[in-house]
């Protein structure tokens, strides 16, 4: 397990439930936010070990001429079936892992008292097992087949394959601290006040004088 001095915050959740709204707003309350879908992408660049290991497993066809990721192909294929996700993620995981725990090192070191680890795959990386608590993002299934197929301008076959490829409601509900739900009723402000608490006892702990 990797040590740190701060607080580790965990957020993660099902695709098109709205994780990227609620790690927009845990940085307007200053907190550091490390997104694995752009350290992901970091080494995923063309030349990359990673990318040639995609390329090795899933076939040379999902690097353009240029050498950079055809994604949407390469999601297709890793997407198609569980244990190519698990080939995928096998691939993937450990060089994004070592960039993140670094980039969460370096943020301790300069002062930073809280990271927030924005990661889709926060359980099947392992990475859980760092956080002090972890945040879930939840939503009914047609709203993020919805929000996906828009997001990413993709089929609706498309969408339910990479819904798919992730964790059940469940799962999130058993294995997470905090749930949070970004769809009507729920009031998004009001769902995020049980991780300000964990934030402001935590502070309490380290510094009786914070006012977060």
């Amino acid at each position: 397990m990797m040590e740190h001095r701060g607080l580790v915050i965990g957020l993660t959740g099902q695709t098109g439930a709205g994780k990227s709204t609620v790690a927009a707003l845990l940085r307007e309350r200053g907190l550091t936010v490390i997104d694995a879908d752009q350290i992901a992408r970091a080494v995923m660049q063309a030349g990359s070990e990673v990318l040639a290991g995609l390329a090795s497993a899933f076939g040379a066809d999902i690097l353009f001429s240029d050498g950079s990721l055809n994604r949407p192909l390469l999601a297709q294929r890793a997407f198609s079936a569980s244990e190519q996700t698990a080939r995928l993620n096998a691939i993937t995981h450990p060089a994004i892992i070592q960039k993140m725990r670094a980039e969460t090192a370096r943020a301790f070191r300069e002062g930073v008292k809280a990271v927030v680890l924005d990661a889709p795959q926060l359980f099947e990386s392992g990475e859980n097992q760092i956080c002090d608590f972890i945040i879930a993002v939840t939503a009914p299934e047609p709203l993020r087949i919805e929000r996906i197929m828009k997001r990413d301008q993709i089929s609706e076959e498309s969408a339910r394959l990479r819904a798919n490829a992730q964790k059940s409601e469940t799962y999130y509900k058993e294995h997470a601290d905090i749930l949070v739900r970004d769809y009507p009723p729920f009031d998004l402000s009001t769902e995020l006040e049980p991780v300000w608490e964990r934030i402001r006892q935590f502070n309490a702990k380290k510094n009786p004088e914070s006012c977060f």
